[in-house]
């Protein structure tokens, strides 16, 4: 019987983690990067400025590659990712 393999669970604080575009501490420092920052707020023929809060948004895609290292935890400077081992 193989055992199905339970991934992280990562929370992302939208309301901490407000210009991730700016930012991007996280995706620079994830060795399997699992992080990628996306606009939310597209206009046709309009640029996104990604130091207006809530333009950009990051979320974790890649759960399967994350091997808990923890550095994304200790390079966000407002404490705005959470990780949950199974």
């Amino acid at each position: 019987m193989v055992s199905a393999r339970k991934f992280p669970k990562i929370t992302i604080d939208q309301e901490r983690c407000t210009v991730p575009f700016l930012c991007k501490k996280c995706l620079q420092i994830c060795p399997t990067a699992i992080f990628s920052v996306h606009g939310v707020k597209e206009e046709r023929l309009k640029e996104l400025d990604p130091r207006i809060d809530g333009s950009y948004v990051l979320s974790a895609q890649r759960l399967d590659k994350c091997t808990v290292c923890n550095r994304c935890l200790d390079v966000c400077p407002v404490d705005a990712i959470k990780i949950q081992v199974p």
